[in-house]
């Protein structure tokens, strides 16, 4: 687990969001979220979540994914993208 990981699952944990579930997988972060969370309304606000909580980070910036699943669906958000993501067809 790299420093950048560690601080997000280290900030995300200590928000304490009830029954939400949050650990590393390899390099990324995996969510598991309450099976009746809106997983919509979560990726709809994760952009401005994410960047406001980023301001508590002082580590360099890597590439980082969070998995978002809520027993039904599943989403990703990559943060702070590398060349190859960006240039993805």
């Amino acid at each position: 687990m790299n420093l950048y990981q560690q601080k997000w699952i280290s900030l995300l944990s200590n928000a304490h969001l009830q029954g939400w579930k949050i650990e590393p997988q390899g390099d990324d972060v995996f969510i598991e979220m309450p099976h009746i969370t809106d997983i919509k309304l979560i990726r709809d606000n994760i952009p401005s979540t994410l960047a406001a909580m980023s301001l508590d980070i002082h580590e360099p910036k890597v590439r980082l994914k969070f998995i978002f699943h809520n027993g039904h669906e599943q989403f990703e958000y990559l943060l702070n993208p590398g060349e190859e993501d960006l240039n993805e067809d």
